[in-house]
């Protein structure tokens, strides 16, 4: 959520920032709750200092022992008064609060403008393309010659978009995410947490706008709950309605855990394999920061999330989102893109975001400062990384002429020894 004095004091410039990414801020509303709120509090001022002066005026008519009741009665006259505006305040903040709620992050000066993905500038490129001597399949092909996919059993369970994997590749699956949570507990200093797979709305709404995009998630028939369409929803609520001793800061976790996405207005879009399923797992990285640091820890957050596509030996790039394909909390992302050889193309494995105080204002989270005095903390988050698409990466990268799959040496230990999977 914006902070409303950086409206009240920057509009214009808040509103030519927005548009960059798409966003009409609509002024007109913005100024007619503002007017109704200037109103209500200059009438309850006026209001406030006549009943200081008439307080003051009985106090001395009593002190001479003269009838004060005349003026008794216009402060009690007056007491209906403010007490409607009181109540006609609470109204116009809720409906400010609804109204800020549904407006977007303004982009960090860094983020370059542009419409869509095609506008997003390559910042690097790690590794180079493997060169095949034989025809290249997709993960489902691989997948469906090991035996070890299983789409039509899946369709069957659930519908479409879901996946059935068995034995060495729900193993390597297994594998994938214990390997992340090592590496970035044991390396990068983050804290493993397990969660709830199940939040409230407040905690919906505390990380992104429930109200835009509830369609996006599965809901709870009847209950106030909805399935976790990613660890970030639970992980960054640890600290809603909290104050962190600054001292704490940072606080770093990792947490595996499957994510839910009803996959609204996607239909059309990646429907053969893994690439956009309605229950996929990752490992989500979490970082609540102190303000001063949250942009050295978007770089740390977004190398860290690189480290295991370098261990797995992965070719992958690293862009920035311009202001057209960001997502609604952010001020700045980095996407992660790992080379798919079935598709001839880098696709997205992880997005690093810092969402500066958007998420933690939402949730009223916030720090003491060297001061003494309470700030609303950073927060950021990536995934480090989505483990069913590293998996497919995997498939893809590491396919043999006959159909096996060799399995990167970083994996190995997990996996017994197993240097490859071969049909079953």
């Amino acid at each position: 959520m914006l902070d409303v004095q950086l409206l009240r004091s920057e509009l214009q410039a808040v509103a030519r920032r927005l548009a960059d990414r798409g966003y009409i801020f609509p002024v007109d509303e913005f100024a007619k709750l503002e007017a109704a709120r200037k109103a209500v509090q200059t009438e309850t001022q006026e209001l406030q200092a006549e009943r200081n002066q008439v307080s003051t005026q009985v106090a001395q008519f009593k002190a001479k022992g003269e009838d004060a009741s005349q003026l008794i009665a216009k402060v009690n006259a007056q007491a209906d008064r403010r007490k409607a505006l009181e109540q006609e305040l609470e109204g116009i903040q809720a409906k400010l609060d609804e109204f800020l709620r549904g407006i977007p992050n303004v982009p960090h000066p860094s983020v370059p403008a542009g419409k869509s993905s095609a506008d997003n500038p390559e910042m690097r490129k790690v590794g180079t393309p493997r060169t095949f001597k034989f025809t290249v399949k997709d993960h489902v092909d691989i997948g469906e010659g090991l035996g070890l996919l299983d789409f039509a059993t899946a369709s069957k369970l659930s519908g479409a978009r879901f996946s059935v994997m068995k034995a060495g590749i729900a193993q390597l699956h297994r594998a994938l995410a214990q390997f992340m949570l090592d590496v970035h507990t044991r390396e990068h200093g983050y804290t493993e947490v397990y969660v709830p797979y199940l939040v409230t709305g407040a905690c919906a709404d505390g990380v992104s706008s429930l109200a835009k995009f509830k369609d996006d998630l599965f809901k709870v028939e009847g209950r106030d709950l909805y399935l976790i369409p990613t660890a970030e929803y639970p992980v960054t609520n640890f600290v809603r309605e909290e104050i962190v001793p600054g001292e704490k800061l940072p606080l770093k976790f990792v947490c595996h855990s499957p994510c839910f996405r009803s996959e609204a207005g996607s239909y059309g879009k990646d429907t053969r394999g893994m690439i956009r399923n309605h229950q996929f797992d990752k490992v989500e990285l979490v970082q609540i920061v102190h303000p001063q640091s949250s942009y050295d820890r978007l770089e740390e957050l977004t190398a860290h999330a690189e480290v295991v596509l370098k261990r797995l030996e992965l070719p992958y790039r690293v862009v920035t989102l311009c202001t057209g394909d960001m997502g609604f909390a952010a001020a700045k992302t980095y996407d992660i893109e790992v080379w798919l050889p079935g598709q001839q193309a880098y696709r997205e494995i992880s997005s690093c975001s810092n969402f500066e105080a958007f998420q933690a204002r939402r949730m009223q989270a916030r720090f003491r400062n060297e001061k003494g005095k309470t700030e609303f903390v950073h927060t950021l988050n990536g995934s480090g990384l989505a483990v069913g698409r590293t998996l497919v990466a995997l498939l893809e990268n590491f396919q043999n002429a006959d159909g096996s799959v060799t399995v990167p040496e970083a994996l190995r230990p997990y996996l017994g020894g197993v240097a490859a999977l071969k049909a079953s």
